[in-house]
């Protein structure tokens, strides 16, 4: 049953990522500067493997979207 309700589940996941990703950026350089991009690369890091490992699809596709989006983060930090 839940296999009909992928993308939408899915697409509401990215849009809260995407949504909770832009004012954590933005205070994480208001505190720290840019020197906290590793801590995104090491949530990345960590989504992706864990994408890899998981064996279900929704999840797997989630941990995705949370990976790229802590690593276009890592971009942002720079780019301001």
């Amino acid at each position: 049953m839940w296999i009909i309700f992928t993308g939408i589940i899915v697409g509401v996941s990215a849009f809260l990522c995407i949504g909770l990703f832009n004012p954590i950026v933005i205070k994480a350089e208001y505190h720290f500067g840019v020197c906290c991009w590793w801590v995104f690369l090491l949530v990345a890091v960590a989504c992706i493997v864990g994408s890899l490992l998981t064996a279900a699809t929704i999840p797997s596709t989630i941990l995705g979207v949370v990976a790229f989006s802590s690593l276009w983060s890592i971009l942002e930090l720079f780019k301001k």
